[in-house]
């Protein structure tokens, strides 16, 4: 049996299109969109302020959507629909709660931060404050390895995407992909990422519902329950290892649990060490930090749930009809671990047209989470390694520099680095499983660093490292013993990865409680008001009034909002993980064809409940409003200069005459 990859169904124009022609599109928008904002309201994106941290005042439901855009990875809409397809309908749920608990967690985390450092930018201002130079480049360097993977990660899954959906070259695709959302990076800064960010989500909300509905209606599976026939009928269904009764349908899933606590690690380290999120954080208003984190977090749930369900299990059902692009061979091991099931299931139910949708939005999440990749690297090149250690005291302007040298050559940067682990073999499923082993040593650190005052200078510092060295460690030594070699195979293989990532995030914990008791420190948290903003003559947003910010009524609101923010880490860590599916992995059951049927029902609405967040909460809370001042403004703008060009020409005919 021939194992041929099919042929593209778009052509290589169609991809060009998309990747350059919709990149610019995007850009010359967000050039328009800045410096309309600039004359409308003040907002100058060549200002610090402006350009990292979006003057501070980003409402709730922009928030919102922005963490729902910032978890919307290329890997998150790949990789959720074939590990699904590899393990069952267990692993959807391990994906999304690995995601959306964390997220609440970091409200928390938020509100702190504006309660104690109003003025920062970025994380590792705080650190710098806190610690001194030696930790603060130690996490510039967790920091940017945390970016740079997130970066690579997403643009190795979306070059091989789009690759096999149009035939153009997947290294030409690594470098065109960040194209346009250099340029409105560049221009816009984080308040073009947000705005990019909305529109983008936008288009993807509206995609999902269509394609998750349009899966579940083709022809050939027809309904939810007709899905789970197909399914029970499988040739392969009762041989799924680890899952109990073989079956695609059951809960008890060993490789979808292990994939679960690898996935919650590496995502606690993702969320807490990258600077893109803490930007985000640092942008919200106050009001919005803790609501939008919230909000965002949960309504984000359904799109991995329910998109990962209903495609990863609609492709196993599909594959064996003819519709399927590798009809009558099943796909490889390759092609299923590169994030094609994907594609090739848009090809299978709704032909071109579908496979230019999941373009469509491959290149809509790759370029919003590239925005915010970009801004938050240009954000460590510019306040923490040039202000940092070249120039103590940089201008407002020397920094907007110093960050758009950041964009251009971190986006050069990943696109050359995806291409070497394309060039090595290295693929999406790889990537998904080991990022954390060098993201996570960083995450409890972090946390003390807010939270806790005790929390030393040396232990900050040799924590992280004894975390990363043992993680390697753990790495290595388990792939050989497991499997006899150390290689890219067996080192991204579920057991290495997993003992791996958790001796990562937890070794640092006691490491560093320990060297805090040996010698405590006694941080006083008034420290950190010595981070002033970059100020702008011409900008009152960025002179801060100390007193008018600490007022008793805005602390005890602030206050009490880190209350709500712990209660709702707590309780959604509690309903996600430990009610809702490790009691059903100890059931030991395969699913009835009627709780199917309301659990995909259940995630269809949750999607549209998703939908509705992304899409229309922003325009309800301040958007439209935004929108149509801007219109009203443009429009007054060419009426005064038409007025003017009149006056002009009445001159110059009265001066003929």
């Amino acid at each position: 049996m021939s194992e041929t990859s099919p042929a593209p169904p778009l052509s290589q124009g169609v991809g060009y299109g998309v990747v350059i022609g919709l990149g610019v599109a995007f850009a010359i928008g967000m050039v328009l969109t800045t410096r309309a904002l600039k004359k409308v309201f003040g907002e100058d994106s060549h200002t610090t302020e402006t350009f990292m941290v979006a003057n501070r005042k980003v409402g709730t439901g922009l928030t919102a959507s922005a963490v729902i855009s910032s978890w919307t990875f290329t890997s998150a809409l790949l990789g959720a629909p074939y590990l699904t397809y590899w393990h069952g309908v267990a692993l959807p749920i391990w994906w999304a709660n690995g995601q959306s608990v964390m997220i609440c967690c970091f409200a928390f985390l938020a509100i702190q931060a504006k309660l104690k450092a109003p003025n920062a930018h970025t994380l590792l201002e705080l650190i710098r404050v806190r610690y001194g130079a030696a930790v603060h480049i130690l996490w510039i360097a967790m920091a940017l390895i945390n970016n740079i993977f997130n970066f690579t990660s997403m643009l190795v899954g979306a070059s091989t995407a789009v690759s096999a959906l149009t035939g153009i070259n997947v290294y030409t695709c690594t470098y065109l992909l960040p194209l346009g959302v250099v340029v409105y990076t560049y221009w816009g800064g984080l308040r073009a990422t947000f705005l990019t960010d909305y529109i983008h989500t936008f288009i993807i909300m509206i995609v999902l519902v269509w394609f998750s509905l349009k899966v579940i209606v083709a022809a050939e599976i027809g309904s939810i329950t007709a899905l789970y026939d197909l399914v029970k009928s499988l040739p392969q269904e009762g041989t799924v290892d680890g899952n109990h009764a073989g079956s695609y349908l059951s809960m008890t899933s060993n490789e979808s649990l292990f994939f679960g606590i690898i996935h919650i690690v590496t995502n606690f380290g993702i969320v807490f060490m990258d600077t893109g999120f803490w930007q985000k954080g640092f942008s919200a208003d106050i009001a919005a930090a803790v609501p939008g984190y919230i909000i965002g977090g949960n309504a984000y749930f359904a799109i991995p749930f329910t998109f990962g369900t209903v495609v990863g299990l609609g492709a196993l059902a599909l594959e064996q009809t003819p519709i399927w692009p590798t009809y009558p061979r099943r796909m490889t091991q390759a092609e299923v671990s590169g994030g094609l099931v994907l594609p090739y299931t848009a090809s299978a139910v709704a032909g071109k047209g579908g496979a230019a949708a999941i373009l469509l939005i491959l290149f809509m999440a790759c370029t919003s989470v590239a925005s915010a990749q970009l801004i938050a690297v240009s954000s460590i090149v510019s306040f923490d390694i040039y202000g940092g250690y070249f120039n103590k005291k940089p201008t407002d302007r020397e920094l907007i520099r110093w960050s758009h040298v950041g964009v251009v050559g971190s986006a050069l940067f990943v696109s050359t680095f995806a291409t070497v682990l394309h060039k090595g073999g290295v693929d999406l499923n790889w990537l998904i499983y080991m990022i954390g082993i060098v993201i996570c040593p960083g995450t409890f650190p972090t946390c003390f660093a807010l939270l806790w005052r005790k929390q030393s200078r040396i232990a900050a510092f040799v924590s992280p490292v004894a975390g990363m060295a043992a993680g390697f460690a753990v790495w290595f030594g388990t792939a050989y013993k497991l499997y006899g070699e150390i290689s890219i195979t067996t080192t991204g293989k579920t057991l290495p990865c997993m003992y791996a990532c958790l001796t990562s995030m937890f070794v640092p914990l006691p490491v560093a409680v320990s060297l805090s008791y040996l010698q405590p420190a006694k941080f006083n948290w008034d420290e950190f008001l010595r981070i002033e903003r970059i100020s702008d003559t011409d900008a009152a947003e960025t002179r801060f009034d100390r007193n008018a910010y600490f007022s008793p009524e805005r602390v005890k609101y602030m206050r009490r909002m880190s209350r709500i923010a712990a209660i709702w880490a707590i309780a959604t860590f509690l309903g996600q993980v430990v009610l809702w599916p490790l009691p059903m992995y100890g059931a030991k059951t395969v699913m009835s064809k009627g709780l199917f049927v309301a659990w995909v029902a259940v995630g269809l609405v949750w999607l549209f409940i998703t939908l509705l967040v992304a899409n229309f909460y922003p325009l309800v809370d301040g958007g439209l409003q935004q929108i149509w001042e801007v219109i009203a403004a443009v429009k007054k703008s060419r009426k005064s200069a038409g007025d003017e060009s009149a006056e002009v020409i009445q001159v110059d005919v009265q001066k003929t005459s």
